[in-house]
């Protein structure tokens, strides 16, 4: 048996079944070679979070008909490069657990055991939690929750007004397993539903669809509650509203977001960290861009460097947000922020 050294080669010589999830800035489906690409220092992490690859690994070792999840966390050099000695104390713990065999594999809870008290180990939210659920379970071939059909009913008939008290009873999972299975009849009945959705379930649903691409009926129905939001100085769900369009690839997404950044008074710190955390790809443009440094250094209470510092780790911003820093004007706000930084 060739030694092993890195995760993706445990996985592999193994001979576990094995899905792997972004868990950073959103949830997505993560392939074996990016993982490989990575350890072996070919590639940054796509889709870093706060300076770390976070993702989770699902998989099924030796006759087990459960999965087990594993959630991970590696941390980053100023690049975006794995720093591989975290890693490779994992994997040593890995192999001592197991006494160097992986014919120990089908002891499931050895290697479960793995991850308590382990400094890579851990937790995301909850609706993170539901989330990757809906989405392996939909992946497996592993039916929903029970919670799923009520949420269907209650998200999608906008005549049955008797159970507008009953929201206390949707569960989170339910809410998750809609985001990641509903189709386009219930995006529409649900766009139509949203205006009147009371903003305990708006929020969490909010948490779901931000890890999944919406219609534009849909998009443009949680764009206006975010404006009613905001008339109405309610912070929590704009920003809720704002990063639940965030994974969408349609243009109307950028526009809202344009128009956002175009507005100084719009622009505050819960605004500009939506955006980033969850509508980063948005970004990527020519105006916007610079427009979002510029609120972003216009904010006394932000953090300029370190949000500049974790956008700057996402490969496909990197180099344009470098330029931008690059041809800052000496007086302009993000000039002066440099500046401030040198003295």
């Amino acid at each position: 048996m060739q030694p092993i050294f890195t995760l993706h080669d445990f996985f592999t010589r193994s001979g576990a079944q094995v899905r792997l999830y972004h868990l950073g800035r959103r949830l997505a489906p993560c392939l074996l070679d990016e993982l490989a690409a990575f350890e072996a220092q070919r590639q940054p992490w796509s889709m870093p979070w706060q300076g770390q690859a976070r993702f989770a690994c699902v998989f099924t070792i030796g006759d087990a008909t459960e999965p087990l999840t594993w959630f991970l966390s590696l941390p980053l050099d100023e690049q975006g490069y794995l720093m591989s000695a975290p890693r490779d104390a994992f994997i040593q713990r890995l192999l001592e657990t197991l006494g160097h065999s992986v014919a120990t594999l089908g002891e499931e809870s050895r290697v479960d055991n793995l991850m308590k008290d382990n400094p890579l180990a851990f937790t995301p939210s909850l609706p993170l939690q539901a989330m990757l659920h809906a989405r392996a379970s939909h992946d497996l071939n592993r039916p929903t929750s029970e919670h799923l059909e009520l949420v269907e009913n209650y998200l999608t008939d906008a005549q049955d007004t008797a159970s507008e008290s009953q929201w206390q009873a949707l569960g989170l999972q339910g809410l998750a397993d809609f985001a990641t299975h509903h189709d386009a009849d219930q995006a529409h009945a649900l766009a139509k539903r949203l205006p009147a959705l009371p903003k305990e379930v708006l929020h969490s649903l909010c948490y779901c669809l931000e890890h999944v691409e919406l219609d534009i009926e849909l998009i443009m129905s949680l764009r206006a509650r975010g404006e009613k939001a905001a008339r109405e100085a309610d912070i929590e769900t704009f920003c809720a509203c704002v990063r639940a369009i965030g994974a969408s690839q349609d243009d109307s997404v950028g526009n809202w977001y344009g128009e956002l950044l175009d507005d100084p008074a719009a622009c505050g710190p819960d605004l500009l960290a939506a955006i980033a955390a969850r509508g980063w790809e948005h970004l990527e443009d020519a105006q916007r861009l610079p427009r979002y440094l510029e609120r972003l250094a216009e904010q006394p209470s932000v953090d300029f460097t370190a949000m500049v510092r974790d956008l700057a780790l996402i490969p496909r911003l990197r180099l344009p947000l470098l330029m931008q820093l690059r041809d800052a004007a000496t007086h302009s706000p993000v000039g002066q922020r440099l500046a401030n930084l040198h003295r």
